[in-house]
């Protein structure tokens, strides 16, 4: 039986037609090229990675950016739709493209020289290359200003070393976005994941997010131009204001993987015939599909209310989770 979206509070009402014409794009997309080889994808612990280029010819890898840098510059409700209905079909790609579009095309776009932005953007727009950010360290997660991570000066280059861990993406990466403190202060730097003393080894057997790559980075007197430090921030706003883009996507990212398993709980409880009858008819197990509706209906309000208030955002300390997403 085809998917049907929950939407009791009709929040396709709230969306302009551009919106809702992204969403039924992209929920296509996932059922005709993802739902078909996800499981397998899952079993085989592999990512879908011939599905890298037709999201890039869709629009769905950085979406909020300008036209100028080969992106769809869609708006934050739109870019949110798109990661509801990639999640809807795994975590695993929705994770690809928020670390593609927020992680690695975020920094390079507001931090970024123009250089670097005519440059990376359209190749990471189109699925040509692939990107991955390198912050967390196997001793320092959710103390990102402990990091250990290096770069040193040399007068023509920087000289980075050290390591992060759980990183997204990295082995099949074309560059990656690492930080590493400079002088004691945390800088970005765009590196070419070809440079000698750069590795990136794929953490494997793992037991969640089967259809997404995640690596370790190892940086050994890995040399960087000078050209690609990121200029335009110094300090943790950096790497954080990073992960305010991505928190977004995941919010609504989570809803569609809410969304997925109530659909698939009601289609059971209405094929599950016992005592003669389908068990969606018994009161407790209405009880369950009505609060799972419910916190559902929540995430969708709560997602949709988290879009960029640019123009407001003295209004509430709510909208620093939106960012410019």
């Amino acid at each position: 039986m085809a998917f049907q979206a929950l939407d009791y509070y009709h929040l396709d009402d709230l969306l302009t037609d551009e919106e809702r014409l992204v969403r039924d794009t992209v929920r296509e997309f996932v059922t005709d090229n993802l739902m078909p080889i996800i499981e397998r994808c899952n079993t085989e612990g592999r990512f879908p990675r011939e599905l890298v280029k037709p999201a890039g010819e869709l629009g769905f890898l950085g979406a909020p950016y300008p036209e100028k840098y080969g992106c769809a510059n869609l708006g934050p409700i739109a870019y949110g739709l798109i990661n509801q209905e990639l999640e809807r079909g795994d975590s695993g790609l929705r994770s690809f493209v928020s670390v593609q579009t927020s992680l690695v095309m975020y920094p390079i776009f507001a931090f970024g020289s123009e250089e670097q932005k005519d440059y990376w953007l359209p190749k990471l727009a189109s699925g040509d290359k692939i990107g991955c950010f390198g912050l967390t360290e196997p001793d320092f997660g959710s103390n990102p200003g402990g990091m250990l991570t290096r770069a040193e000066d040399k007068g023509s280059y920087y000289l980075l070393n050290g390591s992060k861990a759980w990183i997204t993406n990295g082995t099949i990466s074309d560059l990656a976005i690492v930080w590493a403190k400079l002088d004691g202060v945390v800088r970005g730097f765009i590196v070419d994941t070809t440079t000698k003393g750069f590795s990136a080894p794929e953490i494997k057997n793992k037991f969640s997010l089967r259809a997404s790559v995640t690596s370790d980075l190892v940086l050994e007197d890995v040399q960087v131009p000078k050209e690609n430090i990121l200029p335009g921030v110094s300090g943790l706003k950096g790497p954080l204001s990073c992960l305010t883009q991505a928190r977004y996507g995941i919010a609504w990212g989570a809803t569609g993987a809410a969304m997925a398993v109530f659909d698939e709980v009601l289609q059971y409880s209405l094929s599950r015939i016992q005592f003669d009858k389908p068990i969606a008819s018994f009161q407790l197990v209405q009880n369950k599909l009505a609060w799972m509706a419910t916190e559902i209906t929540k995430n969708q309000f709560l997602a949709y209310r988290l879009r960029s208030t640019e123009g407001r955002r003295k209004t509430s300390s709510a909208t620093c989770f939106a960012g410019q997403a």
